[in-house]
């Protein structure tokens, strides 16, 4: 009874909201006009793509739409004819999601979390299978689907303390939801035992797909080539978030000079501008990554800072820096994926708050690919001592050598969930191409 009674809570909760959120869609449509396509999505109505017996897979947003890219082609290896249902709730998802897709496969937006919407979600697609990516839990969503007999997967599962303890204050909402889940793949041991703590039975563990992404070794070429063209150091601020920035660029004063060049990439594309207007009030040149083509201008190593404000060339941006700063560790937002820093070579300068991927956090740091530092005035710090003295140089070297091993060491989470949900599909799921 407590249960359906939370369920109805927050049911009529998002139904009330609703308006609210398409609102926040159009705002967030006006510097990403992805956000304003395809509403009726949002609610579910996706007939026109329509084909019974796709595999589905669910990864709301960017990092974990390339994480999914790694199960998808194991998954094709396992079952040739498979057709994909591709699932997104941001722009830079389902822009990156595209690139997965392949004659017959479709792509949508997740519905609303709505009993109304997710029953006609799952009544036109007919889907052989689901996967949820990560951490995304929907309880109506989930109830929905076990009650429509489409087999539920929760594919490279993460939970950490704080998670685990805000779901223990939401338990009638989220308990018949986590039961529902037929197979859960951990990253961890430790993910693996809070989400047993949490209610959900059949746990296995399998790693953690982002070890199995090959970063691009084109752009990869293209940033070192533009690093051996500079004659000083590069520290990246990588994935930075909103705070982040304005406690970098104050720490960044008090270095003596001449410093190293400065380049931040901010996490969200939304804030690329914010984020320049806040280094051109405090260094007098500032370059953007926009403004440049395949080769930098002779004097861009002469700029104060660089601005990453492009997608999809994190590569680039590890192979031109000498250290990277993890943005999202600095304030209190639990970090973000250290796992393509290190498997481009790059030495990885973590701050305290590092929850969200704790495990890999700590590994990396026992390999010798990453430092853990208090604060960012104390990353800057680190920072300089790494590129400015004989002894911090030969100790970078070290670091970016144990950081490709630490990431090489890990691989083969893909082909393991690959193989435990192939399992639970029929003999059949090869519909012919639409």
């Amino acid at each position: 009874m407590r249960a359906a009674l939370a369920r109805a809570a927050y049911s009529t909760l998002l139904w009330l909201l609703q308006p609210a959120f398409f609102v926040r869609l159009w705002w967030r449509g006006r510097r990403e006009p992805l956000y304003r396509f395809a509403w009726h999505e949002r609610l579910g109505f996706t007939r026109a793509t329509a084909v019974p017996g796709r595999v589905w897979i669910h990864a709301v947003s960017l990092g974990e739409t390339r994480a999914a890219q790694t199960l998808v082609d194991a998954l094709r290896r396992e079952r040739p004819g498979l057709r994909l249902l591709l699932t997104q709730g941001t722009a830079t998802g389902r822009e990156a999601g595209r690139a997965l897709l392949r004659p017959g496969d479709a792509q949508a937006w997740l519905p609303l979390d709505t009993p109304a919407a997710v029953r006609r979600f799952l009544r036109q697609q007919r889907p052989a299978l689901g996967v949820l990516m990560e951490t995304e839990i929907w309880p109506n969503l989930l109830v929905a689907a076990a009650r429509a007999s489409v087999p539920m997967v929760l594919a490279n599962a993460r939970l950490s303390e704080r998670s685990l303890a805000k779901g223990r204050r939401l338990r009638w909402l989220l308990q018949p939801a986590l039961a529902a889940l037929r197979c859960t793949l951990a990253q961890t041991e430790a993910d693996a035992a809070r989400l047993r703590a949490a209610g959900v039975a059949a746990v296995q563990v399998a790693g953690n797909l982002k070890f199995d992404l090959e970063p691009d070794a084109a752009l990869q070429a293209q940033g070192r080539q533009w690093r051996s063209a500079l004659a000083r150091p590069v520290v990246l601020l990588a994935s930075s978030r909103e705070g982040e920035e304005a406690m970098l660029l104050s720490a960044w004063a008090t270095l003596p000079a001449p410093p190293p060049l400065l380049l931040i990439v901010p996490r969200h594309p939304q804030r690329f501008d914010e984020v320049h207007a806040l280094a051109a009030a405090a260094l007098p040149r500032v370059l953007r990554r926009s403004a440049l083509k395949s080769t930098p201008p002779r004097d861009a190593g002469l700029v104060d800072a660089w601005i990453g404000d492009s997608l999809g060339e994190m590569p680039l941006y590890y192979a031109l820096a000498d250290v990277a700063l993890l943005g999202g560790s600095f304030a209190s937002l639990g970090g973000q994926n250290l796992i393509e820093a290190a498997a481009c070579g790059c030495p990885v300068l973590l701050g305290p708050h590092t929850f969200n991927f704790a495990a890999a956090a700590d590994d990396a740091i026992t390999a010798g690919a990453a430092l853990r530092v208090a604060d960012l005035a104390a990353g800057v710090a680190q920072a300089r001592a790494l590129t400015g003295t004989a002894e911090g140089v030969a100790r970078r070297a070290a670091m970016a050598a144990q950081g490709e091993a630490f990431a090489r060491a890990h691989r083969g989470a893909a082909a393991r969930m690959a193989g435990a949900i192939s399992a639970l599909l029929p003999d059949d799921t090869s519909p012919p191409a639409s």
